[in-house]
């Protein structure tokens, strides 16, 4: 399936106005998740006091790649919100139905 040039700019290249992650976006879905996904992974980290080599060692997700989330540089992929999921026992995906928390160990 052909993704067009939608993968092919970052998340936070769609931004209208504002700073990442709270910016307002153009109508790309996909950018939306991103920007929460990135919003909610900044609270956890700000919650726990964690540093970004203290959630990469928890994780074992490398930092460089936490800090591009955090930045809307990359589209985030599913293994790297679940291990960080775990890594802070917390949802990361936006629209996950409270109490319907990801099943057995990630």
């Amino acid at each position: 399936m052909s993704q067009g040039d939608k993968r092919s700019r970052s998340p936070a290249a769609y931004r209208l106005t504002g700073d990442w992650p709270h910016a307002v976006l153009d109508d790309h879905h996909g950018a939306k998740v991103a920007q929460e996904v990135a919003a909610r992974l900044r609270r956890a980290i700000d919650a726990h006091g964690w540093s970004i080599a203290e959630v990469s060692r928890r994780s074992g997700v490398a930092r460089l790649t936490i800090m591009k989330v955090l930045g809307g540089e990359v589209w985030c992929d599913l293994l790297t919100i679940a291990s960080l999921e775990k890594a802070f026992d917390v949802d990361l995906w936006p629209g996950r139905n409270p109490g319907n928390p990801p099943k057995g160990g990630v």
